[in-house]
């Protein structure tokens, strides 16, 4: 599995192509609307044929791409079905697969950071969006949110994986790349060290965020696959 991380500044958001080799058939998870134009050009470049546009979530941060990536390219556009998002091609189940010539993406429903919240899994690889980051996890005090879920998701699920797996989030605030299941167990400052659930809970709990800048149009704009 061939793949880019590529990032809008704006909202420090990590979108992620990959496709097969042999077959060229691509899948891009969580693009952003403003960057789509930069997503199209690099598809045709490769020579690309995509198939999926996949979101990790209903984001409140930024607006999907999705849409308009699937105006050009005629490919499938992929969310949790918690989402109720009737624009999408696929309403996504924890167990699903989607295939890329040889290979497979593998769904994981991980809610907590929202209900509907999923992880890709892929080739030693599983992009999180925003249910764990790098030395951290995705806020749970809205849209759906709650700790005691996200900490279920990420230890019952996440840290099974082996620890050469290697995370790939949607966002990253401190200019990290990518980090590994290895890693988050032992470094992570919410989860790390066996932490226990009740301390995760408490540690969410006392987060206080303000409410994200672009919440009243990016959830609607994300129900509708940004169209």
């Amino acid at each position: 599995m061939n793949t880019r991380q590529l990032f809008d500044l704006a909202t420090s958001t990590y979108t992620y192509l990959l496709w097969d080799n042999a077959t060229k058939q691509a899948a891009i998870i969580d693009p952003v609307i403003e960057q789509w134009k930069r997503d199209k050009n690099l598809i045709e470049e490769l020579g690309l044929h995509l198939q999926y546009s996949l979101e990790t979530h209903i984001h409140a941060d930024h607006v999907t791409g999705g849409g308009l990536l699937r105006k050009a390219f005629d490919c499938k556009v992929g969310v949790h079905t918690n989402s109720h998002a009737n624009c999408a091609d696929i309403l996504l189940q924890e167990g699903d697969q989607l295939s890329l010539g040889s290979r497979i993406l593998r769904v994981i429903h991980t809610p907590g950071h929202t209900d509907t919240d999923v992880c890709y899994l892929a080739d030693g690889m599983i992009f999180t969006g925003d249910t764990l980051l790098i030395h951290g996890s995705g806020r749970t005090d809205f849209q759906s949110g709650n700790a005691g879920q996200a900490y279920d998701s990420i230890v019952q699920k996440i840290f099974t994986l082996p620890q050469d797996t290697i995370i790939f989030p949607c966002h990253d605030y401190a200019g990290f790349t990518c980090s590994t299941v290895g890693e988050e167990q032992r470094f992570n400052p919410r989860l790390g060290n066996n932490r226990s659930r009740e301390e995760y809970i408490r540690i969410m709990t006392e987060i206080r965020l303000p409410k994200p800048e672009k919440i009243d149009t990016a959830i609607p704009g994300n129900q509708g696959c940004g169209l």
